[in-house]
């Protein structure tokens, strides 16, 4: 049984939780650039901000804030998992 605390065991869990993070931002950006930009407009539609509805607003902005709100979130846990990993810079 291999030792749980061997690079090769660290690097293949950091890659899992790697993949896992990944797949979770991206399908939320998936859901608010298709879901509210596309399948959601006509319901969005019904509400307005500042005089733009907002499904129209969700297509044009939104969804561009939200992606970079995803960068940030994925800066922060790539940088924990780093950290809970040992796998982190050293300057």
């Amino acid at each position: 049984m291999e030792n749980q605390n061997t690079l090769p065991s660290r690097r293949q869990a950091y890659w899992r939780a790697n993949i896992r993070i990944l797949i979770t931002l991206l399908s939320i950006w998936f859901i608010v650039s298709f879901g509210c930009s596309i399948l959601l407009v006509e319901q969005l539609n019904q509400i307005e901000i500042g005089g733009f509805k907002l499904g129209f607003w969700m297509a044009q902005q939104g969804s561009i804030y939200v992606f970079v709100a995803l960068i940030f979130a994925y800066v922060r846990l790539m940088n924990k998992l780093d950290r809970e990993f040992k796998f982190e810079d050293s300057e």
